[in-house]
């Protein structure tokens, strides 16, 4: 493990130096990425460099222990001793949960999908409930959203919102979202007070790179159409909105954001490769859900993974067995907590998995 550690701090010294250098900043897409990688190797060295310094610490009281005749000087090293290897334990935790393989697509931005499933306009309504609930997530922690494409729910919310969401760590940190949600509540419409309980489906697509994925144009038919959202006179009176099929693969996206056609093409062109994408992640989340108990990053959207229940304020994720009690804060963006314990529970796996150790 330190050998690992030493080959860490080498390479982020190595890539130090190179972005010191004027030449790289000739290729700023390169730049980009080495000032990524040197961020992220910061983090372990950061870590590794206190853990030397505490091993450190621990032999000097270790010898003092040992070898001072001084009574008291000896409980001083004894009670720094024994600080000093709490700070070793949760020093090598961090470290192992660094030391874990990330997924390669967690870096990735994403498209988020969110439609409404049985429950008719309560469903529709609670897809507004929850697009409002990432959007106010999402801003917390300075990533921007777009709505690429909605369709509007006869009763309020949308039949189906999706949302274009670029930063840092996004799919990351918004992959264990996929899935079924379910809530149970008493519609604005029930006039005998009865709960019902509704369904959406969350589906986040990491987005592809330009040579991740070919798509022949001569296998596209474009569509083009009034947008249905807000935009003002000029978008609805225009036919700016874009529909793309990719005929091979009956893959439709749509994009209305934009009140020009070409940039929605554009934009459609990019929603288009990201979801032939997904196939293929879908498949290795599916193969590593199979060999973790919590499943928290399948790729099985028919899976129902979490209830918001509004007469009990309680929302449960039936993956890791959590209940939080605050659903009214927890509509309003502050979702953190759950979705931390979902990325400790697939570390949890991945240590496991991995054998990480000291």
């Amino acid at each position: 493990m330190f050998s690992q550690l030493e080959n860490i701090k080498g390479k982020f010294i190595e890539v130090g130096k190179t972005l010191s250098d004027p030449a790289a900043m000739s290729d700023m897409k390169r730049f980009t990425q080495l000032n990524k990688e040197y961020r992220e190797l910061e983090k372990v060295v950061v870590l590794y460099d206190d853990y030397r310094s505490v091993l450190s610490n621990i032999d000097t009281n270790k010898e003092i222990i040992s070898n001072e005749s001084d009574e008291e000087f000896r409980d001083l090293a004894k009670n720094d001793l024994a600080e000093l290897e709490l700070q070793k334990e949760k020093l090598e935790a961090d470290l192992r949960t660094l030391l874990v393989p990330k997924e390669p697509e967690d870096e990735r931005n994403v498209l988020f999908e969110i439609r409404a499933g049985t429950g008719g306009d309560e469903a529709s309504i609670f897809v507004g409930d929850l697009s409002r609930m990432y959007t106010r997530y999402c801003e917390t922690l300075g990533w921007q959203v777009i709505v690429a494409s909605s369709s509007d729910g006869s009763a309020g919310g949308f039949k189906e919102i999706v949302l274009d969401v670029t930063g840092e760590n996004v799919y990351g940190k918004l992959k264990f979202e996929s899935g079924v949600h379910r809530v149970q509540r008493i519609p604005e419409t029930e006039t005998k007070g009865r709960v019902h309980t509704s369904a959406v489906t969350v589906a986040v697509l990491p987005e592809a790179d330009e040579v991740e994925v070919y798509i022949n144009p001569a296998d596209i038919r474009l569509d083009v159409f009034r947008a249905s959202g807000a935009g003002g006179q000029h978008v609805n009176r225009t036919e700016s909105a874009v529909r793309l099929t990719h005929i091979p693969t009956n893959t439709v996206v749509e994009c209305q954001q934009e009140r020009s056609q070409h940039k929605n093409r554009e934009h459609a062109m990019k929603m288009l490769k990201t979801k032939i994408y997904e196939t293929a992640v879908r498949k290795h989340e599916d193969e590593i859900a199979a060999r973790r108990k919590t499943l928290v990053s399948t790729g099985d959207r028919s899976a129902k993974i979490r209830t918001y229940n509004y007469p009990q304020g309680r929302i449960t994720d039936h993956r890791i067995n959590l209940s939080i009690y605050n659903l009214a804060v927890f509509m309003g963006g502050d979702i953190g907590e759950m979705i931390d314990a979902l990325a400790v529970a697939e570390q949890s796996e991945k240590l496991k998995e991995g054998g990480v150790a000291f």
